[in-house]
């Protein structure tokens, strides 16, 4: 026959939906169907207002049974949210946004809040969040208390609470690994900077972004010896470590281990094969672990780096064996492309900076003072396009901070167009906010 195509549906519920004044501790649906999966059910079921122990799902045949396990609050309305969790055994067909509610007085509560969330730092979507209300309104209830109402983030952002009394809440945003529903410093969180208040608050915009995590000094160990054999040589890697540099970037040398003592005056730029010198400023970052050589690069050129095999030496001791000579070659300006980007509606009191993203990550940034950008070299390629509104003018984006001075993270938003930038062509585009 033709393959099952419909949903389960509900033919009974007992107590029927939106029963008042409930004092049972037990609910029944059955379906047309038999149900999959009571697992899946456990973990997909959302109760609110919450209980201190968890419900028990049982499925057998057509027939799903919940049952309550903890004590009911008195003139309080109880929503169970199934989401999509509820599918038929054979084809595997889901009933979307299953939902039961009763109340334990006379009436049902009404009241909704609504809401959108973003991550700050791309402007995206992530639907595995949740959005919780405390009506503790201490910071540390969040990381210590369990929620009373929860509601999930859709495909868009969006979440809804519905059937909530008239109170005071804090809102929150967390990530939900292990369905823990408290924060935990390495997972997506977002906060509120005010209470939201049922029935006066109208829509609720939240901006998640990773907690910082904060460093804490190590104890000083004494310093390994150099073992025998390779393990006596200073080891580091270059970047870029292959293809030609960039003309308006730095050539890089990345020490496995941080440097010890660096002598400058015993590392040397030249270029081309006669060796001709080159002015250069040579750089050690506070890491000690990365040594940065910046000059006016000139296109299509063949540069030296001669190290002396005293120049350096490593946490552990290592230098290098002997005199050292790194090649590498600069790009030429055909290999880029002329670039110009008109900005509609840019908002210049935001420190705007425009970011160029490939595969996710930053590739490259520059503050807007105007609504133009223009450079004359550009790495041709597919980009997709963010503004970063850059509250400290620091150029980069800055996660917020909940606990201790609150900081609500620097919000970035993604623009519609991708753009195509070609080598040795004018690449002109205009774009809106």
């Amino acid at each position: 026959g033709p393959r099952d195509s419909l949903p389960p549906e509900l033919l009974a519920v007992t107590p029927r939906d939106s029963t008042l004044n409930f004092r049972g501790d037990r609910i029944t649906f059955t379906f047309d169907e038999y149900i999959d999966d009571p697992q899946e059910l456990s973990r997909n079921l959302l109760f609110t207002p919450t209980f201190e122990v968890n419900p028990d799902i049982a499925v057998r045949g057509k027939t799903l049974t919940l049952r309550l396990r903890d004590s009911l609050l008195p003139n309080t309305t109880y929503t169970f949210n199934f989401g999509d969790a509820i599918r038929d055994l054979n084809e595997g067909n889901v009933v979307r946004n299953f939902v039961y509610t009763f109340s334990t007085g006379p009436t049902i509560d009404s009241l909704s809040l609504s809401g959108k969330v973003t991550l700050a730092e791309n402007g995206r979507i992530d639907s595995t969040l949740i959005v919780v209300l405390h009506n503790k309104l201490y910071d540390s209830a969040v990381a210590k208390e369990r929620p009373v109402y929860i509601a999930r983030v859709d495909g868009s952002g969006s979440f809804r609470f519905r059937n909530l009394p008239k109170d005071t809440f804090a809102i929150y945003a967390l990530g939900n690994p292990n369905f823990g529903r408290r924060y935990q410093q390495n997972e997506l969180f977002a906060f509120s900077n005010e209470p939201v208040l049922t029935g006066l608050t109208r829509e609720v915009t939240l901006s998640a972004f990773r907690p910082e995590q904060k460093t804490t000094s190590s104890t000083t160990t004494a310093s390994p010896r150099p073992t025998a054999g390779n393990e006596k040589r200073l080891r580091f890697t270059t970047t870029p470590a292959s293809g030609n540099l960039d003309l308006q970037s730095d050539y890089l040398l990345n020490f496995q281990s941080p440097l010890r003592s660096f002598d400058s005056t015993k590392v040397a730029l030249t270029a081309d094969s006669t060796f001709r010198s080159v002015a250069y400023r040579i750089s050690l970052d506070s890491t000690r672990t990365v040594l940065r050589f910046r000059s006016q690069w000139t296109e299509g050129t063949r540069y030296n780096i001669i190290l002396d095999r005293d120049f350096a030496d490593d946490s552990a001791g290592r230098k290098l064996l002997k005199t050292d000579t790194l090649n590498f070659a600069t790009k030429k300006r055909s290999d880029y492309g002329e670039l110009k980007i008109r900005i509609r509606n840019l908002d210049s009191i935001q420190n705007p900076v425009l970011q160029f993203v490939q595969n996710d990550q930053v590739v490259f940034s520059a503050p807007l003072t105007g609504g133009v950008f223009s450079t004359n070299l550009f790495n041709p390629g597919e980009y997709e396009l963010r503004i970063l509104a850059d509250k400290n003018k620091n150029g980069k984006w800055d996660p917020g901070q909940f606990f201790g001075e609150k900081r609500q993270a620097e919000l970035v938003t993604p623009l519609s167009r991708k753009l195509v930038v070609k080598a040795g062509l004018e690449n002109d585009f205009d774009v809106s906010l």
